[in-house]
Protein backbone atom coordinates (compact mmCIF):
# COMPACT_ATOMS: atom_id res chain seq x y z
CA UNK A 1 0.00 0.00 0.00
CA UNK A 2 1.35 3.71 -0.98
CA UNK A 3 -0.52 5.63 1.21
CA UNK A 4 -2.53 6.60 -2.02
CA UNK A 5 -6.27 7.74 -1.50
CA UNK A 6 -6.70 6.56 2.29
CA UNK A 7 -9.92 7.79 4.40
CA UNK A 8 -7.82 8.35 7.35
CA UNK A 9 -4.90 5.67 8.57
CA UNK A 10 -1.45 6.02 9.69
CA UNK A 11 1.42 5.96 7.48
CA UNK A 12 3.95 3.36 7.78
CA UNK A 13 6.71 5.92 10.08
CA UNK A 14 3.53 6.12 12.30
CA UNK A 15 2.32 9.64 11.03
CA UNK A 16 -1.45 9.71 11.29
CA UNK A 17 -3.18 10.95 8.68
CA UNK A 18 -6.35 12.34 9.92
CA UNK A 19 -8.44 13.73 7.01
CA UNK A 20 -6.35 10.69 4.67
CA UNK A 21 -4.96 11.13 1.59
CA UNK A 22 -5.37 12.34 -1.68
CA UNK A 23 -4.19 10.72 -5.10
CA UNK A 24 -0.63 11.34 -4.73
CA UNK A 25 -0.79 10.26 -0.83
CA UNK A 26 -0.46 14.01 0.28
CA UNK A 27 -2.14 14.18 3.68
CA UNK A 28 -5.58 16.37 3.29
CA UNK A 29 -5.14 18.24 6.51
CA UNK A 30 -1.72 19.51 5.98
CA UNK A 31 -3.46 20.89 2.26
CA UNK A 32 -6.33 22.14 3.70
CA UNK A 33 -4.40 24.11 6.12
CA UNK A 34 -1.99 25.59 3.37
CA UNK A 35 -4.97 25.83 1.19
CA UNK A 36 -6.62 28.05 3.66
CA UNK A 37 -3.70 30.44 4.12
CA UNK A 38 -4.08 30.59 0.21
CA UNK A 39 -7.78 31.55 0.41
CA UNK A 40 -7.70 33.91 3.09
CA UNK A 41 -4.56 36.11 1.82
CA UNK A 42 -6.34 36.28 -1.82
CA UNK A 43 -9.92 37.37 -0.21
CA UNK A 44 -8.60 39.75 2.63
CA UNK A 45 -5.75 41.27 0.05
CA UNK A 46 -8.04 41.56 -3.05
CA UNK A 47 -10.95 43.29 -0.07
CA UNK A 48 -8.77 45.48 1.80
CA UNK A 49 -7.42 47.03 -1.98
CA UNK A 50 -10.56 47.20 -3.34
CA UNK A 51 -11.63 48.69 -0.49
CA UNK A 52 -9.13 51.59 -0.65
CA UNK A 53 -10.46 52.28 -3.89
CA UNK A 54 -13.97 52.09 -3.82
CA UNK A 55 -14.03 54.29 -0.57
CA UNK A 56 -11.69 56.75 -2.18
CA UNK A 57 -14.09 57.24 -5.37
CA UNK A 58 -17.43 57.03 -3.22
CA UNK A 59 -16.08 59.87 -0.85
CA UNK A 60 -14.74 61.96 -3.90
CA UNK A 61 -17.68 61.19 -5.69
CA UNK A 62 -20.06 62.17 -2.34
CA UNK A 63 -17.92 65.39 -2.03
CA UNK A 64 -17.60 66.69 -5.12
CA UNK A 65 -20.96 66.15 -6.97
CA UNK A 66 -21.92 67.63 -10.04
CA UNK A 67 -20.14 65.52 -13.23
CA UNK A 68 -17.96 64.03 -11.19
CA UNK A 69 -20.65 62.41 -8.86
CA UNK A 70 -22.53 61.01 -12.38
CA UNK A 71 -19.35 59.61 -13.71
CA UNK A 72 -18.27 57.43 -10.95
CA UNK A 73 -21.79 56.38 -10.38
CA UNK A 74 -22.20 55.27 -13.65
CA UNK A 75 -19.05 53.52 -13.44
CA UNK A 76 -20.68 52.01 -10.66
CA UNK A 77 -23.79 50.98 -12.54
CA UNK A 78 -21.66 49.67 -15.50
CA UNK A 79 -19.23 47.68 -13.28
CA UNK A 80 -22.78 46.31 -10.99
CA UNK A 81 -24.55 45.46 -13.91
CA UNK A 82 -22.17 42.40 -15.01
CA UNK A 83 -21.66 39.36 -13.11
CA UNK A 84 -19.28 39.30 -10.37
CA UNK A 85 -18.31 35.47 -11.57
CA UNK A 86 -18.45 36.21 -15.22
CA UNK A 87 -16.31 39.72 -14.92
CA UNK A 88 -13.73 37.48 -12.95
CA UNK A 89 -13.93 34.93 -15.74
CA UNK A 90 -12.98 37.39 -18.70
CA UNK A 91 -10.11 39.02 -16.73
CA UNK A 92 -8.75 36.25 -15.99
CA UNK A 93 -8.77 34.76 -19.37
CA UNK A 94 -6.94 37.60 -20.47
CA UNK A 95 -4.56 37.91 -17.50
CA UNK A 96 -4.10 34.41 -17.20
CA UNK A 97 -3.76 32.26 -14.35
CA UNK A 98 -1.97 33.46 -10.82
CA UNK A 99 -2.12 34.64 -7.35
CA UNK A 100 -1.59 38.11 -8.10
CA UNK A 101 -3.71 37.89 -11.47
CA UNK A 102 -7.05 36.89 -9.39
CA UNK A 103 -6.31 39.44 -6.74
CA UNK A 104 -6.68 42.24 -9.79
CA UNK A 105 -9.62 40.42 -10.97
CA UNK A 106 -11.18 40.27 -7.81
CA UNK A 107 -10.65 44.10 -6.77
CA UNK A 108 -12.24 44.82 -10.21
CA UNK A 109 -15.21 43.46 -9.33
CA UNK A 110 -15.27 44.23 -5.96
CA UNK A 111 -14.58 48.26 -5.83
CA UNK A 112 -18.33 48.98 -6.62
CA UNK A 113 -19.64 47.90 -3.94
CA UNK A 114 -17.42 49.84 -1.49
CA UNK A 115 -17.60 53.27 -3.64
CA UNK A 116 -22.10 52.84 -3.59
CA UNK A 117 -21.84 52.19 0.42
CA UNK A 118 -19.39 54.81 1.07
CA UNK A 119 -20.87 57.45 -1.18
CA UNK A 120 -24.66 57.03 0.73
CA UNK A 121 -22.91 57.85 4.01
CA UNK A 122 -20.84 60.43 2.61
CA UNK A 123 -23.93 62.13 1.13
CA UNK A 124 -25.50 62.34 4.76
CA UNK A 125 -22.17 63.56 6.38
CA UNK A 126 -21.16 66.06 3.74
CA UNK A 127 -24.40 68.63 5.55
CA UNK A 128 -23.18 67.87 8.83
CA UNK A 129 -21.70 71.20 10.65
CA UNK A 130 -18.58 70.15 11.06
CA UNK A 131 -17.98 69.71 7.28
CA UNK A 132 -18.68 73.33 6.28
CA UNK A 133 -16.73 74.55 9.83
CA UNK A 134 -13.88 72.81 7.93
CA UNK A 135 -14.79 74.28 4.76
CA UNK A 136 -14.71 77.86 6.64
CA UNK A 137 -11.14 77.15 7.67
CA UNK A 138 -10.09 76.55 4.24
CA UNK A 139 -8.40 73.52 4.51
CA UNK A 140 -7.52 71.10 2.15
CA UNK A 141 -10.02 69.11 0.35
CA UNK A 142 -7.75 65.78 0.63
CA UNK A 143 -7.48 66.90 4.81
CA UNK A 144 -11.58 67.06 4.83
CA UNK A 145 -12.38 63.45 3.26
CA UNK A 146 -9.59 61.60 4.90
CA UNK A 147 -9.53 63.53 8.10
CA UNK A 148 -12.91 64.51 8.38
CA UNK A 149 -15.16 62.36 6.23
CA UNK A 150 -13.92 58.81 5.81
CA UNK A 151 -14.15 58.55 9.69
CA UNK A 152 -17.68 58.96 9.89
CA UNK A 153 -18.28 56.48 6.97
CA UNK A 154 -16.40 53.85 8.75
CA UNK A 155 -18.89 51.82 10.70
CA UNK A 156 -20.85 50.68 7.36
CA UNK A 157 -18.06 50.52 5.35
CA UNK A 158 -16.29 48.10 8.20
CA UNK A 159 -19.58 45.98 7.71
CA UNK A 160 -19.26 45.58 3.94
CA UNK A 161 -15.85 44.67 4.11
CA UNK A 162 -16.16 42.20 6.24
CA UNK A 163 -19.25 40.59 3.98
CA UNK A 164 -16.66 40.96 1.02
CA UNK A 165 -13.61 39.31 2.44
CA UNK A 166 -16.50 36.38 2.54
CA UNK A 167 -17.29 36.74 -1.10
CA UNK A 168 -13.66 37.44 -2.48
CA UNK A 169 -13.22 33.93 -0.66
CA UNK A 170 -16.09 32.47 -2.40
CA UNK A 171 -15.33 33.98 -6.20
CA UNK A 172 -11.90 32.77 -6.01
CA UNK A 173 -12.91 29.07 -4.67
CA UNK A 174 -14.93 29.16 -7.57
CA UNK A 175 -12.47 30.49 -10.40
CA UNK A 176 -9.70 27.85 -8.68
CA UNK A 177 -12.43 25.14 -9.03
CA UNK A 178 -13.10 26.20 -12.85
CA UNK A 179 -9.60 26.20 -13.56
CA UNK A 180 -9.02 29.84 -13.90
CA UNK A 181 -7.90 30.90 -10.67
CA UNK A 182 -4.74 30.20 -8.59
CA UNK A 183 -1.71 27.37 -10.37
CA UNK A 184 -1.34 23.97 -8.64
CA UNK A 185 1.76 25.10 -7.15
CA UNK A 186 -0.50 27.39 -4.42
CA UNK A 187 -3.15 25.25 -4.06
CA UNK A 188 -6.23 26.79 -2.19
CA UNK A 189 -9.23 25.24 -0.74
CA UNK A 190 -11.52 25.72 -4.32
CA UNK A 191 -8.30 23.81 -6.45
CA UNK A 192 -8.20 20.96 -3.46
CA UNK A 193 -11.98 20.55 -4.69
CA UNK A 194 -11.22 20.45 -7.83
CA UNK A 195 -8.75 17.75 -7.47
CA UNK A 196 -11.07 15.35 -5.62
CA UNK A 197 -14.23 15.98 -7.95
CA UNK A 198 -13.06 12.99 -10.68
CA UNK A 199 -13.28 10.75 -7.55
CA UNK A 200 -16.84 11.71 -5.62
CA UNK A 201 -18.54 8.77 -7.51
CA UNK A 202 -15.62 6.03 -7.16
CA UNK A 203 -16.08 6.53 -2.94
CA UNK A 204 -13.77 8.34 -2.58
CA UNK A 205 -15.10 11.53 -0.93
CA UNK A 206 -13.06 13.00 1.48
CA UNK A 207 -10.44 14.81 -1.00
CA UNK A 208 -13.14 17.27 -1.89
CA UNK A 209 -15.50 16.72 0.89
CA UNK A 210 -13.15 18.43 3.68
CA UNK A 211 -11.98 21.58 1.62
CA UNK A 212 -15.59 22.34 1.21
CA UNK A 213 -16.48 21.50 4.51
CA UNK A 214 -13.43 23.96 5.64
CA UNK A 215 -14.34 26.52 2.78
CA UNK A 216 -17.82 26.22 4.22
CA UNK A 217 -16.79 27.12 8.16
CA UNK A 218 -14.68 29.96 6.86
CA UNK A 219 -17.38 32.08 4.74
CA UNK A 220 -20.36 31.06 7.55
CA UNK A 221 -17.66 32.44 10.24
CA UNK A 222 -16.72 35.31 8.42
CA UNK A 223 -20.03 36.07 7.94
CA UNK A 224 -21.32 35.73 11.13
CA UNK A 225 -18.63 38.17 12.02
CA UNK A 226 -20.04 40.57 9.42
CA UNK A 227 -23.59 40.24 11.03
CA UNK A 228 -22.30 40.94 14.91
CA UNK A 229 -20.28 44.01 13.51
CA UNK A 230 -23.32 45.00 12.06
CA UNK A 231 -25.39 44.63 15.37
CA UNK A 232 -22.77 46.91 16.76
CA UNK A 233 -21.93 49.64 15.21
CA UNK A 234 -25.90 50.18 13.95
CA UNK A 235 -27.07 52.98 16.80
CA UNK A 236 -30.51 52.03 15.29
CA UNK A 237 -30.01 49.06 16.97
CA UNK A 238 -29.20 49.94 20.49
CA UNK A 239 -31.56 50.08 23.02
Amino acid sequence: MDGRLEPGSVGGSGITYWLGTDDQGRDMLSGIMYGLRISLIVGAGSAIIACLVGASLGMLAAYAGGRTDSLIMRLVDLQLSFPAILAALMILAFLGKGILNVVIALVVVEWAYYARTVRGSALVERRREYIEAAQCLALPTRRIIFRHLLPNCLPPLIVVGTMQVARAIALEATLSFLGLGVPITEPSLGLLIANGYEYMLSGKYWISFYPGIALLVTIVSINLVGDQLRDVLNPRLKK
